[in-house]
């Protein structure tokens, strides 16, 4: 548990997890002007599950500030520009070049600490795309009645069942539902990945990777089910047992 790890001014330590964020034009209060930010659903259940969060603005990428925390979040966002897959634009892809330069070095980087990874709906299209897979641009071309996006701003439903064995069954079980937003979806997946869940449709709904380490991506959001924080507290719980072992290893290596 996170407690264990070690206290901070006499506190017990809790996991400090970066998160992705946008920068784009926002309005609050009297103001309207460009600022980094990010759906407070995603903080809240960060905190809920027991971590501090920090959050990544997509300028200034600096892969280091990596070595100081215990778990990355890649969240939500806009389409992934389809020239990283070696695919041309569909009209309804509407890609942000600053996020895509920015969350692929961030998602390069954790994997290559061995950073507990939780990539979530665009991200784990990312991810999937960074370690060579690709997408389907607009799922209503090839599944007519997705359920996946039904209207601007409404969420639907994703029912999915997952792998016995996978790091989600582990948390989740054989089957269960999540709010989901999204028009695209994973398609081919690289070798470095395996699929863990898939919904009655055939879209792919988590994957993890073959080799070691906590890395899971979901196409759903489940920062959107506060009553269900299951995949939150697996990664929190990760997040602290990767710094008891990045402590252990630094006492080890210090002079006695």
């Amino acid at each position: 548990m996170a407690s264990n790890v070690s206290e901070t001014y006499g506190q017990p330590y809790k996991p400090r997890i970066a998160l992705t964020s946008y920068l784009q034009d926002a309005s609050w209060g009297v103001w309207n002007t460009t600022a980094a930010i990010l759906p407070g659903s995603y903080v809240e259940a960060v905190v809920a599950a027991g971590a501090t969060p920090i959050l990544l603005p997509p300028l200034g990428t600096d892969e280091s500030v990596l070595d100081l925390v215990d778990g990355l979040i890649v969240v939500g966002g806009p389409d992934v520009d389809p020239s990283l897959y070696g695919q041309a634009p569909h009209p309804n892809t509407k890609p942000q070049p600053l996020r895509d330069k920015h969350d692929s070095a961030l998602i390069r980087a954790a994997l290559e600490r061995g950073l507990p990874l939780f990539a979530i709906c665009r991200g784990a299209q990312l991810l999937n795309v960074v370690l060579g897979g690709t997408l389907i641009q607009h799922i209503p071309d090839v599944l007519p009645g997705s359920n996946s996006q039904p209207a601007p701003g409404v969420y639907g439903e994703a029912a999915f069942d997952t792998t016995p064995g996978s790091l989600i069954h582990h948390l989740l079980g054989d089957s269960a539902t999540s709010p989901c937003y999204h028009h695209q979806a994973l398609d081919v997946v690289p070798e470095t990945l395996r699929v863990t869940a898939r919904s009655a449709d055939g879209l792919v709904q988590a994957i993890e990777t073959t080799g070691d380490g906590w890395v899971l991506g979901v196409q759903f959001h489940p920062e959107h089910n506060p009553n269900d924080l299951r995949l939150f507290r697996g990664f929190v719980e990760a997040a602290a047992g990767y710094r008891s072992d990045q402590t252990a290893t630094m006492k080890a290596m210090s002079p006695a």
